[in-house]
């Protein structure tokens, strides 16, 4: 499955690069399906700034349903790295439930527009059924596809989700920094 999603956000590049980067701890509570992100790793090399976070998902998933949920299906750790000369990221999501069987890619690239800033968010999802445990062969195929779907649905509107986060924790920035707070 191909993963498109583009956001535009009424503030400068460098800035909504660096909001998305650096603030994406302080962006949970701007993040209704999003529970926490815990930043596991941050390392600088070659001018490249390399992350690892954990994300926690579930957060408008009502506790009943949350109850039938392992945990492992509302996380995944984000691996990313972050080219600022580019204003591009490249990540690697791993999820927490089919771990060999789901890969997902991507790249996303913050173009510099009039008075904002588009994001483009590609990717690609694949699910490798023969590589779904303890579920019979012959069923591999429709939970294969089951989880492709429900990924499907999380992933493009979690990436607009996060842009969405960053224009309303900016916008909050911009009024406090006007009043003077």
């Amino acid at each position: 499955m191909i993963i498109s999603a583009n956001a535009y956000i009424p503030f400068p590049r460098p800035l909504v690069y660096a909001t998305y980067r650096d603030k994406l701890t302080e962006l949970v509570s701007y993040l209704p399906d999003i529970r926490g992100i815990d930043i596991k790793s941050r390392r600088e090399e070659g001018g490249l700034l390399h992350f690892v976070n954990e994300w926690h998902g579930g957060g408008e998933i009502p506790l009943v349903a949350r109850a039938v949920l392992s945990e492992a299906m509302l996380s995944w750790t984000d691996i990313a790295t972050w080219n600022e000369s580019e204003f591009t990221t490249v990540w690697r999501i791993n999820t927490h439930a089919f771990t060999e069987a789901v890969h997902c890619t991507g790249k996303n690239s913050f173009l510099e527009m009039e008075n904002g800033t588009l994001i483009e968010n590609r990717g690609v999802l694949t699910i490798d059924p023969k590589q779904i445990k303890n579920v019979p062969q012959f069923l591999a195929g429709t939970v294969s596809q089951t989880v492709e779907d429900y990924l499907s649905k999380k992933i493009e509107p979690n990436l607009h989700q996060v842009a969405e986060g960053v224009r309303l924790y900016l916008e909050q920035k911009q009024k406090k920094k006007n009043s003077g707070i």
